[in-house]
C-alpha cells in the first residue's frame, strides 16, 4: 500500500483502508455497454450504490454516458434526485412509498408499478396534478417477488382507461436466476415475459441484470439492467470473471504476540494451541462487515503469504495465525490485503458462505475510504 495512504488512515484512527476504483467502475459499465450495443445500458445504484457511494459512483456513470439509474426506496430517490443532472431518468424498483407521490411526481421521480394498488395512486397522482407521469410496469414472470401477476396484468390490458394520465416508458420484469446460465428458469421468464409483452405491444421492454445481460442478445431488449457487475463481482458462477475488480480491502495490524501451547484464542476458546504459536489482530470485525462466519474460514495476505483467521471474528478485531510469515515481518501499523490481488470479492464471499453482494453493501463506515478517480 501507499505509505501516504497508510498514514493517512493511521491518522485518522481507521481500521482499515478501502480504495474504490472508479476508473474500473467505469471500464465496467463501458463494458457491459459494448456486449448489450445496440441496446442502452442503465445502472442499478440502490443500496448507496452497493456501499461504495452513490454520489461518486452516480457521476462517473453518468460521465461515462449512463441516463438511466435504478434505486430500491423512495427515500433513496429523493436523495439522489437533487445531485443527479435533469436529463437522468430516475426509476424506483419498490414502488413508491404510500403517501409520497405528490413529493415523488413533484422531484420527478419514475415509480415501477409492482401492483394494482401501485398503479391507482400514480394515476391518481396524475389526474389531481392535471398532467401525465412516467412509469414502469413491472410484470412477475416467475420470480415471486414484485410486479403484476399475469392475471392482473391482462385485466390491465383489457382496462387501459386506468393508465389514463400515465405514460408506461417501460414493461420489466427480473431474472431470478440468470447467475446460472443453464438454469431452466431463464428461459421460462424469458418466455413469459414474450407473453407479457404482447398485451401491451407497443411498449419498450426492460429485462436484463447483470447475469441476463451475458445470455445473449434475446434478453437484452430495450434497456439493460445490470447492478453486481458494475461493481466487479461475476455475473455468473463458476464462470471467469470478465469483470474489473473495483474494490480492495487492507486491515491494520493492532498488535502482535507469542502464545504458548495450551492458549485458548478468541471469544468461546474454540482454538485451543497444541504448540507456540505467532499471531496479530486486525483492527476490523463484523461491525465493519466481515461475517462472522469467516471465523476458522477466512484469510488475509501479506507479502502474497496466506495468513488464516484463527478463532472467531469478534465485533472489532479478527486474529490471525502469523506462522507462515518471518519473525518480526508484520508489526503494528502494517496492513494485511482482504479483498485484492491475492483474494477476489467473490473468493472472500464464498469463504464466509455468502454472496458478494452481501459482503459489499455490508462494508462499514469505519474504514478509511480512498476515491480513484476515473479518467475524463
Amino acid at each position: 500500500m501507499d505509505q501516504a495512504l497508510a498514514k493517512a488512515a493511521l491518522e485518522g484512527g481507521a481500521g482499515g483502508v478501502l480504495r474504490i476504483d472508479l476508473g474500473a467502475l467505469k471500464a465496467n459499465y463501458l463494458k457491459l455497454r459494448r456486449l448489450a450495443a445496440p441496446t442502452p445500458v442503465s445502472a442499478v445504484v440502490k443500496a448507496d450504490a452497493y456501499g461504495l457511494g452513490v454520489a461518486a459512483v452516480s457521476e462517473t456513470l453518468y460521465a461515462a454516458g449512463c441516463r438511466h439509474f435504478f434505486v430500491a426506496l423512495t427515500r433513496e430517490a429523493f436523495e439522489l434526485r437533487p445531485p443527479l443532472p435533469a436529463d437522468a431518468a430516475l426509476y424506483v424498483l419498490n414502488g413508491l412509498a404510500p403517501g409520497s407521490e405528490a413529493r415523488a411526481a413533484e422531484a420527478g421521480l419514475i415509480p415501477v408499478l409492482n401492483s394494482p394498488e401501485q398503479l391507482d395512486a400514480w394515476a391518481a397522482t396524475a389526474k389531481a396534478r392535471g398532467t401525465t407521469l412516467p412509469a414502469l410496469l413491472q410484470v412477475d414472470t416467475g420470480m415471486s417477488r414484485l410486479g403484476f401477476m399475469p392475471d392482473d396484468l391482462k385485466a390491465l390490458a383489457l382496462a387501459p382507461e386506468r393508465l389514463d394520465g400515465l405514460r408506461i416508458d417501460y414493461l420489466m420484469s427480473h431474472l431470478a436466476c440468470a447467475d446460472e446460465p443453464a438454469h431452466p428458469a431463464n428461459g421460462e421468464q424469458l418466455g413469459a415475459f414474450e407473453l407479457a409483452s404482447r398485451l401491451f405491444p407497443d411498449t419498450p421492454l426492460c429485462f436484463a441484470n447483470s447475469g441476463g445481460l451475458f445470455l445473449g442478445a434475446e434478453y437484452h431488449a430495450d434497456l439493460c439492467r445490470p447492478g453486481i457487475a458494475l461493481y466487479g463481482a461475476a455475473p455468473h458462477v463458476d464462470r471467469p470473471n470478465p469483470m474489473q475488480p473495483v474494490i480492495a480491502l487492507e486491515l491494520a495490524v493492532v498488535q502482535t504476540r507469542i502464545v504458548p501451547a495450551g492458549t485458548r484464542i478468541g471469544y468461546g476458546g474454540t482454538v485451543v494451541t497444541d504448540a507456540p504459536k505467532r499471531l496479530a489482530t486486525l483492527s476490523a470485525g463484523y461491525a465493519d462487515g466481515l461475517p462472522r462466519r469467516l471465523g476458522g474460514q477466512g484469510a488475509v495476505y501479506f507479502n502474497g503469504v496466506r495468513l488464516p483467521f484463527i478463532g472467531r471474528v469478534s465485533m472489532d478485531s479478527i486474529i490471525i495465525d502469523i506462522d507462515a510469515l518471518p519473525e518480526g515481518a508484520l508489526k503494528a501499523g502494517d496492513f494485511v490485503e482482504l479483498i485484492g490481488a491475492h483474494q477476489s470479492l467473490d473468493a472472500l464471499a464464498e469463504a464466509a458462505g455468502t454472496i458478494a453482494y452481501e459482503i459489499l453493501t455490508q462494508l462499514g463506515p469505519r474504514y478509511h475510504r480512498h476515491l480513484i478517480p476515473a479518467e475524463a
